[in-house]
């Protein structure tokens, strides 16, 4: 690795370090790091579970347990310096044993790992783009490991080479540290398989959750949610011209544009067991502003309103539960709720989004 220095014009080297040179430790540090922005390792992954052992019949504890963006489990097996000679085995023992976890098993087994103030389910849902849990598909495909270590031996290497010959999704990511004056860098390779091959597997991936969805849609939910449109559509736009330009989709959510500031939206939701409207904000600083005048505020909208912080954005979200989008019989009072609401919220929020937003 090497540093430009523009003003000489010349590549200078950066010292390479071990990580036993620099006091670094696997469990105070190269786990925390990736704990904390497990983006290290190349892909967006949702951290559940660390150092967890509760494994039946066993003591055995696996570093980091995540799910990737299609729901499935990965294993992460962190090592330092030497990736030792035995970290395959170890890691495909912690895929047996988590290959039976069911999704309530690992949401229970997420909401132990955040604190007592977050949903894991919201959080799942938000990581996996889901707008309910009973949506969401969890460890319904093969499990898959990650092995990460500054140095990887023959005998890992080429037992790695050949799970993925035989279908065993397992990667190995190569991480070297550096000291370049008072500060360490890090650098992260994917070093097996090679980046071109795993994007064909992705691509292989895509092909299965599309063939997921076709079966989704022969059950006739898509059809459902269509003709849930068709007649809510005309609601809303007797009352608002926020709905203007859309035509009906196989959403159950529509945001309606921007509520004024950036990546704030106004939404309209329904599922199989509510229907809501809601603000989502992004910016945490303009929630918290927000917040400040709730007492204000929901005396404004006249009712009490739901003030929820997920993963990556927060909402003000008002509720009609015990409704379901595929109890026909329940879509007229799901329609009059929406179509009031959006508009109630909208009036609410149009002067507190300004006063939320001027100190920025």
């Amino acid at each position: 690795m090497y540093i430009i220095d523009k003003e000489r014009n010349e590549a200078i080297a950066v010292e390479r370090k071990s990580f036993k040179d620099l006091n670094f430790n696997e469990v105070q540090h190269l786990q925390e790091w990736i704990a904390k922005n497990p983006s290290i390792l190349g892909e967006e992954l949702l951290i559940i579970q660390k150092e967890f052992s509760d494994f039946e019949d066993t003591s055995e504890r696996l570093d980091l347990l995540a799910i990737d963006k299609s729901g499935n489990l990965v294993i992460i097996e962190n090592k330092l310096d030497d990736s030792g000679r035995d970290v395959t085995w170890q890691a495909l023992k912690y895929v047996s044993y988590c290959s039976t976890l069911s999704k309530s098993e690992i949401v229970i087994m997420y909401q132990k790992y955040i604190t007592a103030d977050e949903s894991a389910e919201e959080s799942i849902c938000s990581f996996l783009e889901k707008e309910d849990i009973s949506d969401v598909l969890l460890n319904n495909g093969d499990q898959r490991i990650i092995l990460v270590a500054a140095n990887f031996r023959k005998e890992v290497t080429s037992t790695v080479m050949w799970l993925i010959d035989h279908n065993i999704k397992i990667k190995c990511i190569k991480i070297t540290p550096y000291m370049h004056e008072n500060n360490i860098l890090i650098d992260a390779e994917q070093i097996i398989p090679i980046k071109d091959a795993e994007d064909y597997q992705i691509k292989l991936a895509h092909k299965k959750q599309e063939e997921m969805l076709a079966t989704e849609n022969q059950a006739n939910w898509y059809n459902t949610r269509i003709e849930f449109w068709n007649r809510l559509l005309p609601a809303l736009n007797e009352k608002t011209d926020l709905y203007k330009k859309f035509l009906p989709s196989g959403n159950t959510w529509w945001a309606c544009g921007d509520a004024g500031f950036k990546n704030t939206h106004y939404n309209v939701v329904f599922s199989k067991s509510s229907a809501r409207v809601d603000l989502s904000v992004k910016s945490r600083h303009v929630f918290d502003n927000l917040y400040k005048r709730k007492n204000e505020i929901e005396q404004k909208f006249g009712d009490k309103l739901e003030w929820e912080s997920l993963a990556r954005y927060q909402r003000v979200a008002y509720y009609l539960r015990n409704v379901s989008l595929y109890d026909e019989s329940d879509w007229d009072k799901m329609i009059h709720f929406l179509s009031a609401n959006i508009v109630r919220l909208v009036d609410t929020f149009k002067d507190e989004l300004e006063k939320a937003t001027s100190d920025i």
